[in-house]
């Protein structure tokens, strides 16, 4: 039983595991959505009939910018970097904190093009990656909080984020800057999201994933997006997800996060 006396905050809660494979119109059967409405069970969000089995990156932005448009009010939970250490803004001389990154990052980084692969700019193929990457030893600070962590440039090992953060930058700009789109990027717009209008933020399912049931019929993909939706929808009904967007954390270290961004239930 929910001991929160309050309403809660939101009523539609949107988990989603990402995936930094091949294009971004390409069908990933890594990149799953599961939503839960009010104290519904979470149930998995399919891509529109057409030609695609899956999900594209292209076609989950189109559909957040959609719903994100929309009332009941909406927290989204997405599995990849929001941005990038402060490291990297200072080798890169970045200024204008999060939007300026996200401009910059799309200018040398082109992974949003029909026919970019997040490997043909590391390879040289297109892009600028030679000059605008990033070292794999610079972590975010929420990255040193969470055991297993990986950084946003740790490339080709397992648990990797690398890819999804660099395939998943260029969306969170549109959706972003998408007309009628009225959104709070947690915690890069501030820690304590307002009281109107939906909220997007960077999770990392491993934090939740002993919690839930492993079904048989779901992929890891589909458990980690169930994962995050159920667990965004219990943290509001029990009233614990305010105190989520509110860790114990110095004003130094809210200022820091307010650059790098944050990971949803670290503390």
């Amino acid at each position: 039983m929910h001991t929160n006396q309050q309403p809660p905050d939101y009523a539609r809660y949107l988990g989603i595991d990402y995936s930094g494979a091949r294009t971004p119109i390409s069908s990933l059967r890594g990149l799953r959505m599961y939503l839960a409405l009010g104290s519904d069970e979470p149930c998995e969000v399919k891509p529109p009939p057409g030609l695609k089995r899956y999900w594209t990156r292209r076609g989950v932005a189109e559909y957040l910018i959609t719903v994100l448009r929309e009332s009941p009010r909406t927290i989204v939970g997405i599995d990849h970097g929001f941005s990038f250490p402060l490291a990297y803004f200072n080798e890169h001389k970045i200024r204008g904190g999060w939007d300026a990154l996200l401009g910059y990052f799309l200018a040398h980084w082109p992974t949003h093009e029909d026919s970019v692969w997040v490997d043909h700019v590391r390879y040289g193929l297109g892009g600028q990656m030679r000059q605008r990457t990033g070292d794999s030893k610079w972590r975010r600070l929420c990255e040193l909080r969470v055991k297993g962590a990986k950084s946003v440039f740790h490339f080709d090992c397992q648990g990797s984020v690398a890819k999804s953060t660099h395939a998943g930058l260029p969306w969170l700009r549109r959706l972003r800057s998408s007309k009628g789109v009225n959104s709070h990027f947690w915690p890069l717009d501030g820690w304590e999201p307002p009281p109107g209008g939906h909220t997007v933020a960077e999770v990392y399912p491993s934090l939740w994933r002993g919690r839930y049931p492993v079904q048989d019929s779901r992929t890891a993909d589909q458990q980690d997006a169930y994962t995050v939706a159920k667990w965004l929808q219990e943290a509001d009904l029990s009233g614990k997800l305010q105190k989520a967007f509110a860790p114990n954390v110095s004003m130094k270290e809210r200022v820091l996060g307010r650059v790098e961004g944050w990971i949803l239930g670290v503390g």
